[in-house]
């Protein structure tokens, strides 16, 4: 029978032990409690969240958790970003199992170097408590504004910490105007870069003078955005109780009202009076009264007509024009007189017509209009354009003989009836030549018209000039060969002179084809050939039979062909060594005599040397 006594012994010393067992492997595990903020994590299996089995606590797993911490490290952003801290491993800062009440952030504020973080601390911002600015008020992410005693979440933004004094009417980058020091008075503000820089005696003023103080939104408030500027009016009275049209800049400067200088900037145009020419030059008060009451000032010449000139000059013609000064005078000067359009010369001795009636008066009256102008002859006022070409027996010709003022100087009335009588009558091409081809000269531009010549080689270069013999148109006489129509026709030249003379088809070629050597491109010709010319028709012609009909070197292809046309009509296949008889007669030429390629190029064997029937028929 089994002693229950000792199973009772056995069982509770089992127990016992099981449970020192125990206790002793958590105690081994687990070096102490955590802090609060991991409290959630305790317990033997949450180890692994922090834990990689056989190795120390790895930054990994921290990251993994604080995910805002690995989010500010990928941007290159705060304090854990920067070089020196993160080549460190998280728990050479924040150590655990140091209990419920243990600050995992623990850190010397006096010696913490604020740089690192990325954010430099400046001016005042040098001198406040860290907690000042380290506190959820400051902090925007609602997740992080929960955590006690955070250094995380806080935006660099000024109005992030600060009360934005001007209540979103000037953006929020405070740092353009304020410094770190203080934020009055705003020492990086430049009131030149606003669309209103201070110039003159606005430099001098108070700003509160412009930018009053108000309560707004239930706070203390400065405006600095949206005020008036556009003219003067806006922020001072008008002395001249609106009487003077135009801005106060016009007259007055910033330096003082008490400085005139409208002289140089007012436009007078904006008033019943646009100044013009002469006008625009004199001081205001050459015609304004001087005083000293602002709503007088300018105003004694209300309702005076701009055309009323006597109403300040005097009239020096004593009426004998009418009081319309303005019909020939003009503001520049008295003495500079309108085109005068108006006025009718036709009561003078000397009519205007055709081209006189679009001349300035001035051209022809160099002084005073009451001066006496010989106008007898056109030569009187123009010059004689042709240098005494025209004069004879010391007698020049009045230009009217050839020009009309209805069409001016440069149509001429010379006739072509005139110009047959010349010494030069105008025949075939010459008809169709414009005047100043032949009568401007290219040395000058001038028109000429006497010791032109009267032959060809006076005008034309003679292209044939050492390639033709002069016998053949002897004295340079062109027209041996030419006719004045055109220089392309030639009229009949007996070639038999030449030794050569011309038949058949000969009789018909342009000369050119076989005298002049042309360029393929433009047709210019390169070279003239009309000395020691060859006569056998291979030095023109190509010789397409090669040297098969030479004799003694010479292929005389006048033995089969004439200068008609190029059938060898003067050919017998009799004289060959194969005379052609029965059906060899009907036989066309090219089924026997067929076409190769020879050295590169086709040609037509007529030498066969195929005297056998067997050499052609099987």
């Amino acid at each position: 029978m089994i002693n229950v006594t000792l199973l009772k012994s056995e069982f509770n010393y089992i127990v016992f032990f099981l449970f020192f067992s125990i206790t002793f492997c958590f105690g081994q595990i687990s070096p102490g409690d955590l802090s609060q903020s991991h409290s959630n994590l305790e317990g033997m299996s949450n180890c692994t969240q922090c834990h990689e089995l056989g190795y120390k606590v790895t930054d990994k797993k921290c990251l993994e958790c604080h995910k805002e911490i690995q989010s500010l490290i990928n941007q290159n952003k705060g304090y854990h970003a920067n070089k020196n801290v993160k080549k460190q491993d998280c728990f050479e800062c924040h150590s655990e199992h140091h209990g419920r009440k243990f600050d995992m952030v623990r850190f010397d504020e006096s010696t913490f170097n604020h740089n690192d973080t990325g954010y430099r601390l400046e001016g005042k911002h040098n001198d406040i408590d860290c907690r000042k600015c380290h506190k959820s008020d400051n902090i925007s992410n609602t997740e992080i504004k929960k955590r006690n005693n955070t250094f995380l979440g806080l935006n660099e933004d000024c109005v992030s910490c600060h009360n934005d004094y001007h209540q979103k009417t000037l953006g929020t980058d405070c740092k353009k105007c304020h410094t770190m020091e203080a934020f009055s008075p705003a020492s990086k503000f430049n009131h030149d870069q606003t669309e209103f820089p201070l110039i003159g005696a606005h430099q001098n003023i108070n700003c509160i003078q412009c930018h009053k103080k108000e309560t707004k939104n239930g706070e203390e408030f400065q405006e600095f955005n949206g005020i008036a500027f556009q003219d003067c009016k806006s922020c001072h009275n008008d002395p001249h109780n609106n009487q003077l049209p135009g801005k106060c800049t016009d007259c007055h400067s910033e330096v003082s009202f008490q400085n005139f200088n409208g002289q140089k900037t007012f436009n007078h145009n904006t008033t019943n009076f646009k100044l013009k020419g002469k006008h625009n030059t004199i001081d205001c008060f050459t015609c304004h009264k001087k005083t000293e009451n602002e709503k007088l000032v300018f105003q004694d010449l209300i309702g005076k007509s701009e055309s009323n000139c006597l109403a300040c000059h005097k009239d020096t013609h004593e009426g004998k024009f009418g009081l319309e000064c303005a019909k020939c005078h003009n503001e520049e000067s008295f003495f500079a007189l309108n085109n005068m359009d108006f006025f009718d010369h036709n009561k003078t001795d000397y009519s205007l017509e055709g081209k006189h009636l679009e001349v300035d008066c001035k051209q022809c009256h160099k002084g005073r209009y009451t001066k006496a102008i010989d106008f007898s002859a056109c030569n009187k006022c123009h010059n004689d354009y042709h240098n005494g070409e025209f004069t004879e027996n010391n007698y020049t010709p009045d230009c009217v003989e050839c020009h009309s003022l209805q069409e001016g100087f440069e149509y001429s009335l010379y006739t072509l009836e005139q110009h047959q009588e010349t010494k030069f009558p105008l025949e075939g091409a010459h008809l169709a030549t414009p005047c100043f081809a032949c009568h401007v000269s290219e040395d000058n531009n001038q028109w000429t018209f006497k010791n032109l010549g009267e032959t060809c080689v006076d005008c034309h270069v003679n292209i044939h000039d050492g390639y033709i013999n002069i016998s053949y148109y002897p004295e340079n006489d062109c027209k041996s060969c030419h006719v004045s129509e055109s220089w392309s026709n030639i009229k009949s030249f007996d070639h038999s002179k030449t030794g050569w003379d011309l038949t058949g088809k000969h009789k018909t070629t342009a000369c050119k084809a076989c005298h002049f050597i042309e360029n393929s491109d433009n047709k210019a010709v390169v070279e003239q050939k009309f000395i020691n010319l060859e006569t056998n028709c291979a030095s023109c012609h190509e010789n397409i039979h090669d040297t098969m009909f030479e004799i003694d070197g010479i292929t005389d292809c006048n033995r089969c062909h004439i200068t008609d046309h190029w059938i060898p009509e003067k050919f017998d296949h009799n004289s060959t060594r194969f005379p052609l008889e029965g059906k060899h007669l009907q036989v066309e030429c090219n089924a026997c005599h067929t076409s190769s390629i020879i050295d590169g190029k086709e040609k037509v064997l007529y030498k066969l040397n195929k005297l056998k029937c067997i050499d052609c028929h099987i």
